[in-house]
């Protein structure tokens, strides 16, 4: 095994010599390397940044195939008739735990191969009418939608759909069809959206049969529950052996594995999430998913649709927190009025309704464009993720403030005096997650960021890259003339300063140029950073997160046009609300872009170093804070467990 390092310092326990204390730029390095270089299909998100507004990616709506819809929309009412006769979400909250009959039943339908393809035993359902089945499970309980999240978006069954051989999607996707949960597991104690630090090993057995596991992950969503993990581990790099941060999986019941802690959280609270050690797991070589060194890439690309059913949640809170507020808002009176004509109060129900309606349609359009498999979807399925979860968190902010007290009472205490028991405090507590989970939204701007600068890194990256020689900063300096010459002067003009463009979207029109303005500005603004931060730039992370919240609005404003407009026959009240939508979006969008120059970035930062300091520890004088004897990361070391195993087995269907 390589030599170790930062054994005592980190906390973490001896960690092999490619992790520990990585530097920032090693950390960097990692995450590139990992990511998805290529652009082989197009982006309406990619080019939406780089000022070029390509509606026709995304023009005519697409449409899916009408038998995949007829055979979703049979599975969707037998679960909707399912999750209304059988599941109690209540109980599911006030006893934190999924009932074994539930899974039971949940496997009968077929819902735990939602996403997996017919021939291996699974619905093969399209990411559009996958979407809707969590949103509706979500529903009634968001821990049952988590479960069934984590087990078919990050868990097993995509990884292997992705990457998998023939032979291990033959062993392992009938399994997960049937009803075997799945987990994955990356994040540590002391990691988190820094691969670079990982410290599962996974070493070579001598007979070159496979690995032994060692390592103690946090956080893996079913981990309790799981018969099949999908792990991240470092193998160590030597002579003809490549190594690198790997994906195995593991069989949850493979000897060494022990699940130390379930994890109790604010929400989610029949969630069955763990603290699982790793002790000399012995897993066979077959069991690698896409060859070693691979995992981060893997993981990475596996989340481009993976992401979708996060907003599939948020999108299902959100129809949820407009019935809660429409008919509560419409039934209260107040001073000889519904509250709901109170201005105040109007103002948070046009909202929680426009934003609905974009969420909603910003995913379908994502699962549309996954499932023709025509576009690059990366930009797309990361923006409605990060727009998604914030904006539903503001959903739930706004309809505890219209139901007032007893939006904060919780659904137990409401029944008990004989009135409606909507858990509006629940969906707050549930919700809050989403800001974090499969990328914060502070890693989701500069993901996203990343993304949208690709075309400038690719041409200009050398000429800030300090370690490149004079040699590629000429050649660097010579590409970028050439790009930059051709793509700013497109900036100037365009098609949405023409007052008759887009005429055939009707009352939208206006909404659409207003969109191909501002993604020119976008363009220009984020140019105008590169040239007077240069290799700074990452570090304005600020800046960068308004670039990213811009495009979202952008990209959402497009959507709801798109799909307003081919509803107008069907559905006509969708043009109101699009416009209602576009109308609150670009007042949010011209505040971004005021904030882009107009900011208190350069002061937060250097108070925030003051801060740290403790030159203002005074401040924190008078309360009682949290003790002190106890680190604020668990320190672990390699080893055989010292605690009870708590895993949970859900016994065989009878």
């Amino acid at each position: 095994m390589t030599t170790t390092q930062n054994s005592t310092q980190d906390g973490a326990g001896p960690l092999p010599a490619e992790a520990g204390q990585v530097s920032e730029k090693e950390a960097r390095q990692v995450a590139e390397a990992a990511r998805e270089a290529a652009w082989d299909r197009p982006s309406f998100g990619k080019e939406l940044f780089l000022g070029r507004f390509r509606l026709d990616l995304i023009n005519p709506w697409p449409r899916s195939d009408p038998a995949d819809v007829e055979r979703a929309e049979t599975f969707l009412a037998e679960l909707g008739a399912y999750l209304r006769s059988e599941v109690d979400g209540a109980a599911i909250e006030r006893d934190a735990s999924i009932p074994d009959e539930v899974f039971h039943g949940l496997a009968r339908l077929g819902a735990f191969g939602m996403k997996i393809d017919r021939k291996y035993g699974g619905l093969g359902l399209s990411n559009l009418h996958y979407c809707r089945a969590l949103m509706l499970v979500g529903s009634v309980s968001p821990a049952i939608g988590a479960l069934l999240s984590a087990h078919q978006s990050i868990g097993v069954p995509q990884p292997l759909k992705m990457f998998g051989t023939d032979e291990q999607k033959q062993r392992f996707l009938p399994r997960l069809a049937a009803g075997e949960v799945s987990a994955f597991l990356l994040t540590e104690p002391d990691v988190g959206s820094d691969p670079a630090r990982l410290a599962t090993t996974a070493e070579p057995t001598a007979d070159g049969a496979g690995y032994r596991l060692n390592g103690v992950k946090l956080w893996a969503t079913n981990g309790t529950v799981a018969t099949l993990l999908v792990v991240m581990a470092r193998v160590p790099a030597a002579d003809g052996r490549r190594g690198g941060i790997t994906a195995f999986v593991v069989d949850g019941d493979s000897e060494g594995i022990t699940v130390e802690r379930r994890n109790a959280f604010v929400g989610l609270r029949g969630l069955e999430n763990s603290l699982t050690r790793f002790h000399d797991v012995f897993v066979p070589k077959e069991n690698v998913i896409g060859g070693e060194g691979k995992g981060l890439k893997i993981a990475l690309t596996t989340l481009n649709t993976g992401r979708l059913s996060l907003p599939a949640m948020c999108v299902g809170a959100g129809k949820w927190s407009l019935n809660v507020a429409r008919e509560w808002a419409a039934d209260r009176v107040q001073w000889g009025r519904p509250v709901g004509e109170h201005e105040a109060v109007a103002q948070k129900l046009a909202f929680i309704a426009a934003t609905t309606y974009g969420m909603e349609t910003m995913l379908d359009l994502c699962c549309l464009l996954a499932d023709d498999d025509r576009n690059d979807i990366r930009i797309e399925a990361a923006l409605v993720k990060l727009y998604a979860s914030e904006m539903a968190w503001k959903i739930a902010d706004e309809l505890i403030q219209i139901r007032g007290g007893r939006g904060y009472e919780t659904a137990d205490s409401l029944a008990a005096r004989g009135e409606r028991p909507a858990a509006v405090e629940q969906i707050m507590r549930d919700l809050r997650i989403n800001r974090i989970f499969e990328g914060s939204t502070e890693i989701m701007h500069l993901l996203i960021a990343r993304e949208a600068v690709d075309a400038h890194l690719s041409v200009a990256g050398d000429i800030i890259d300090p370690d490149a020689g004079l040699g590629r900063k000429a050649k660097a300096g010579a590409r970028a003339g050439a790009f930059y010459a051709k793509w700013l002067p497109t900036l100037a003009v365009g098609k949405g300063q023409r007052p008759g463009a887009y005429a055939e979207f009707g009352p939208l029109a206006g909404h659409l140029r207003q969109v191909e303005r501002s993604s020119r500005k976008l363009a220009r603004s984020t140019f105008y950073a590169m040239s007077r931060w240069q290799g700074k730039m990452e570090r304005k992370q600020a800046f960068l997160g308004r670039v990213v919240d811009i495009g979202a609005e952008l990209f959402a404003m497009s959507a709801v046009c798109l799909r307003a407009y081919a509803e107008k026959d069907t559905r006509p009240e969708n043009i109101e609300l699009a416009d209602l939508f576009c109308r609150q979006a670009r007042i949010r969008v011209e505040q971004l872009f005021t904030a882009l120059w107009d900011n208190t970035d350069s002061v937060d930062v250097a108070a925030a170093k003051r801060i740290l300091a403790g030159r203002y520890a005074g401040l924190e004088e008078g309360v009682l804070t949290p003790p002190a004897d106890a680190p604020w990361v668990a320190r672990w070391s390699p080893g055989p467990s010292t605690t009870p195993d708590v895993r949970r087995r859900i016994p065989p269907r009878g």
